[in-house]
């Protein structure tokens, strides 16, 4: 049933790729808010994905980020609903299992692989809510269906589709080449059932004329019998708006006087928390990749959220970045942690239940006097309240396991509305952690802070997300035919 409870059946359609990092997400995006602007009540929807980089929902639970920027394109609040699945990856085999927001367990890839078919209850189930509040709703696959080798229980592509009934267009990535061949490849190893349930493709990323692509596009039509509905050149903002995957934090931002060095550690987690940084014309922001040095001019060293904190302060000191960082300190350089970048600078991190691996307690960094004991307990709440140094206000939200105490826990900086502080300042003032992530999402904050380091800040960073998505959705409008979309959705 529709919102409008008239018995009609919820026009949905699922966006499947020919492989990973196609687009995909940022098109679901582009078509939530275009939809969106037409007055439908259009939802989000991904049953599983895999991303360290999670939002928070209102009620406490973690989605995908991208699942939070769909639904900022459909201007409603987040669900856990709209990503019942999130797989958190803790090691090169293993990951933490979210199901409906909540934590449902660590398991290595050989057993989510034979518990995962058992999850589709969970995952219909929310698709069903998700359904009861829309006119639409867009589905978003993860990698491929052409990934026939994880086929059996599969809940993300093909698998969910046909649980749900719901008919497919496959994205296409030609920057990366090869096109033709990955989409007429796709249509070849795919089961006759699974080939008609897609019921047109479109090409993502093309730089230049498209209407050079006119005859790739008949080839890929008369060989597959899909329909083409349309060539979308390369979105010059789309590296402007929240990346989900760490793959695309890759090169420096911005030239501006303030220098800020951010270390790529291995398990990076909510580095969203620098999209901000990167759109600010007074920073320059340089993200220092493994084997590489931590620059000697950076006026501040941000160590970033890990999902695995005691893993990652391993990675940090084998790249030698604990004697880069000394160095800065030496010199008078600032540095701040969030949330596990904040636990690494304690004095020491504990793991009596062997929450992360074997249970132990290993030496943080000790540029704070604070020390961290990891439980089994998770806080993901939304945060609000002001920066104690400016009075400036701020909202975020936490998510990480773990108690940090200490004596710099005396001198915190944030206080929080419902009375209590959050993070630790050492004695010299010249290092500072936290648990809040989001917080250069707030301007008033953002520009306090970069204030005291002498750079301006001109950054208004939600409106200029939201018009980014407007000018991502009038994009699609054109070169789409978004017609032919919506009616396959329509059809289901």
């Amino acid at each position: 049933m529709n919102k409008s409870g008239s018995g009609g059946s919820t026009a949905a359609v699922m966006i499947q790729g020919t492989g990973s990092n196609v687009g995909k997400s940022l098109i679901v995006a582009g078509l939530c808010r275009l939809f969106s602007n037409r007055g439908l009540a259009v939802r989000p929807f991904k049953p599983q994905n895999m991303s360290n980089n999670a939002a928070v929902t209102a009620d406490g639970g973690e989605i995908g980020r991208a699942q939070a920027l769909q639904a900022m394109g459909c201007r409603v609040p987040l669900s856990v609903h709209m990503n019942p699945v999130l797989l958190k990856p803790e090691t090169d085999t293993g990951a933490q299992v979210i199901v409906q927001g909540k934590r449902f367990g660590t398991m290595r890839a050989r057993e989510y692989g034979r518990q995962k078919e058992t999850l589709l209850p969970k995952v219909l189930e929310s698709f069903s809510k998700t359904e009861l509040e829309s006119d639409l709703v867009i589905v978003e696959g993860a990698g491929s269906p052409a990934e026939i080798n994880l086929r059996a229980g599969d809940i993300a592509n093909m698998g969910f589709a046909e649980a749900a009934d719901l008919p497919v267009v496959l994205c296409a990535d030609i920057d990366r080449g090869g096109v033709i061949a990955s989409v007429v490849g796709t249509h070849a190893v795919l089961e006759a059932q699974e080939r008609d349930r897609i019921k047109g493709y479109f090409i993502n990323r093309f730089r230049g004329d498209p209407s050079l692509f006119e005859d790739g596009m008949r080839e890929i039509s008369s060989r597959t019998h899909w329909q083409g509905l349309g060539v979308v050149p390369w979105f010059a903002d789309a590296g402007k708006l929240p990346a989900e995957d760490a793959l695309g934090l890759e090169d420096g931002f911005g030239s501006g006087g303030l220098k800020i060095v951010v270390p790529v550690i291995s398990r990076i987690a909510n580095f969203d928390d620098l999209d901000p940084l990167r759109l600010e014309p007074g920073v320059t922001l340089e993200l220092v990749q493994p084997g590489d040095p931590l620059p000697g001019d950076a006026d501040i060293v941000l160590l970033p959220g890990s999902k695995s904190t005691i893993g990652d302060l391993e990675f940090f000191r084998k790249q030698g970045w604990d004697i880069d960082l000394k160095a800065h300190h030496r010199r008078g350089g600032h540095i701040l942690g969030v949330c596990g970048g904040y636990q690494m600078l304690g004095k020491t991190i504990a793991d009596p239940i062997g929450i992360e691996g074997s249970p132990g307690l290993v030496e943080g960094l000790g540029y704070l006097n604070v020390e961290t004991v990891l439980t089994p307990e998770k806080s993901t709440v939304y945060a609000e309240g002001e920066h104690i140094g400016s009075g400036a206000g701020f909202s975020g939200y936490e998510i990480h396991i773990g108690r940090t105490s200490g004596p710099d826990c005396e001198r915190p900086m944030m206080r929080l509305k419902d009375g209590h502080t959050d993070g630790a300042i050492s004695e010299e003032g010249l290092v500072s952690g936290t648990y809040v992530h989001g917080l250069f999402t707030s301007d008033g904050f953002r520009s306090a802070y970069l204030r005291s380091f002498g750079a301006s800040s001109t950054l208004a960073y939600d409106k200029s997300i939201d018009r980014i998505l407007d000018d991502l959705a009038a994009h699609l409008e054109i070169v789409l035919d978004t017609e032919a979309f919506l009616k396959i959705a329509k059809a289901r």
